[in-house]
This record gives structure tokens, sequence and C-alpha cells, in this order.
């Protein structure tokens, strides 16, 4: 009887089993939280990249108003203002870390803001209210004005635009779109006269 009881293999097949059980549960476990924390990871990198793409791709300035232009000397432009403000739900663009592009017919040229340099300055003309005078908030409004005269300190034009040449002007904030102006000078230019541009 006794040699009967050892051989009798019923109980140490269902202990097996569970045991293999267990093992899998605990396998499949440790997978799926595995997977699961991959795929947030994932998920949270891809929302990232959809965040950072629409900052990058849309433009937190915007024109406002029209392009105004004053005569300079031997019938050339020289000088050249425009308003440029917030786009709606934009953020706030420090004007001192952007650069403006000037390009026409014999100049291209590239400069940053350099307040002593004045090749391009700008002002506040709408202000919120804040402390800082270079940022563009929103409900603000600045004037940029650019400097075309032939003058040996100006890196920005060897000569101003004439009489309806093309001109391009690219805004390039630290962080976003460009905001492109392209214009086309009045037919006729007298000095010290102010033109608004199309």
């Amino acid at each position: 009887m006794w040699n009967r009881l050892i051989k009798d293999e019923k109980g140490f097949t269902g202990l097996e089993a569970a045991i293999v059980l267990v093992a899998f549960v605990v396998v499949a476990a440790v997978f799926s939280y595995v997977m699961l924390g991959a795929g947030f990871y994932t998920t949270q990198k891809s929302q990232e990249v959809v965040h950072t793409g629409v900052a990058q791709a849309s433009s937190s300035l915007a024109p406002s108003g029209d392009v105004i232009v004053k005569g300079g000397a031997s019938s050339k432009i020289g000088e050249i203002t425009f308003y440029i403000t917030n786009t709606a739900g934009g953020t706030a663009v420090d004007l001192n870390k952007t650069i403006i592009t000037y390009t026409d017919i014999d100049d291209y040229n590239t400069q940053a803001y350099n307040d002593t340099a004045n090749a391009w300055d700008y002002s506040v003309v709408i202000d919120s209210g804040s402390n800082a005078l270079n940022l563009v908030e929103k409900g603000e409004k600045y004037r940029v004005t650019l400097d075309l005269s032939d003058t040996p300190t100006n890196d920005l034009v060897t000569t101003g635009p004439g009489v309806n040449e093309k001109i391009k002007i690219e805004v390039k904030p630290p962080e976003g779109a460009v905001l492109i102006l392209e214009r086309t000078m009045p037919a006729s230019i007298t000095n010290g006269q102010y033109y608004t541009v199309y």
C-alpha cells in the first residue's frame, strides 16, 4: 500500500500546473508592464514633437498696417517703416533676438538687432503694460524702422532701393515662422516724402 501511495503522482501534476500557470501570469504581467511603459513613452514623445512642430510652423508675428517708405537722396528710398503685432494665441517674441534679412536687386544682407549699429530699430506703439519693452506680447504693436540711407556705418544696404524696385524683408524671430514682406517701391521718389507701398 505504501508503494502505491508513493507512485501516485496526481497531486504533483496539479502543483506543477499551478506553478507553470503562475509563471506564465508573472511573465505576461511583466511583459505587459514593459509594453505599456514603452507605449506611454512613445505617446509622450509624439505629443512633444507635435507641439514643437506647431510652435515652429506658426508665426508669432503678423504685419499690422501699411509699409511706409521715406524718400531719400538721388531718387532712392532712405527708410522703411512697418508695424508688427503678436498673432492670436502666439507666444511673446523677443525683438532683441530677432534677425531681419533685407533683399533688393543689388543688396542682400542679414542683421541681428544691435541698438548701437542702427541698421534697424524698433519702438513700442501700443503697450500692454508689461515691463519688457523688447517683447512683442498679446495686444501690443511695435514699429520697426530700417535705415536704408547710403552711409558708411550702414551695413544693411550699399544703396537704397530705387523707383519701381522690388524689395523683400524677412523678420526672423528666435522661434516660429518667418514673417515675409514683399513690396514694390513707388514710381516716383522725392526726398523727404512718405509713400505707402504694396
